[in-house]
């Protein structure tokens, strides 16, 4: 997959990186990763700038943010409660869960959606449950805008610095990627295991 993306980059510049980036968004497994450091590579040996990549990165990112925001704004809290009535049960969920979910995104969802941005994976989604929670667009924007400015602009400097180097760079995130991923796993079961506890204390 890795020489496909490169080719893009290398056939069309700085519209070839924001279709793969907002396309990253969208399929999470893409690797954002690659195209950033490569981007930031490239600019040694052709017109492209690390400014323009930047830019077009990040333009391509806050396109796929919008796209999942749209998604989670067709599931709304309506439509989750009547998939708590029929599959309630068996996903051991109330409706009581998806107030509370809601009301926490409420009230931490500005500075989630921020955050997570620097998150692999999670950067993506959480375009999702803010579409869910009515989160307020130019705020979304704003926010989504900022956190993906600073990892691009990171990544685009990382590729640019290290020359030749760059894929060193995109073993680094690999690694970073895959703690991060143990980690929401760990944190995923201690919720299960918290919330059954729960359950049965009732």
């Amino acid at each position: 997959m890795e020489n496909w993306l490169i080719n893009i980059i290398n056939e069309y510049g700085y519209m070839g990186i924001l279709l793969l980036i907002a396309v990253e968004n969208v399929f999470p497994p893409v690797p954002s990763e690659v195209i950033l450091t490569f981007g930031g590579f490239i600019t040694h040996s052709s017109s492209l700038t690390i400014t323009g990549v930047v830019i077009a990165s990040t333009a391509g990112s806050v396109i796929g943010a919008v796209f999942l925001y749209g998604i989670g704004l067709q599931i709304d809290v309506s439509r989750l409660e009547r998939i708590v009535d029929k599959w309630g049960s068996f996903l051991r969920l109330t409706k009581k869960d998806i107030y509370r979910a809601d009301a926490w995104f409420d009230k931490y969802g500005p500075w989630t959606v921020f955050f997570c941005r620097f998150v692999p994976l999670i950067r993506s989604l959480i375009s999702i449950p803010a579409g869910m929670s009515n989160m307020n667009l130019p705020l979304f924007l704003a926010l989504t805008t900022f956190g993906t400015l600073i990892w691009n602009v990171v990544l685009v400097n990382l590729g640019a610095s290290v020359g030749s180097s760059w894929e060193d760079i995109v073993h680094y995130m690999d690694l970073y990627s895959r703690v991060i991923y143990v980690l929401l796993g760990i944190l995923l079961i201690l919720l299960f295991v918290l919330i059954v506890k729960r359950r049965r204390g009732k």
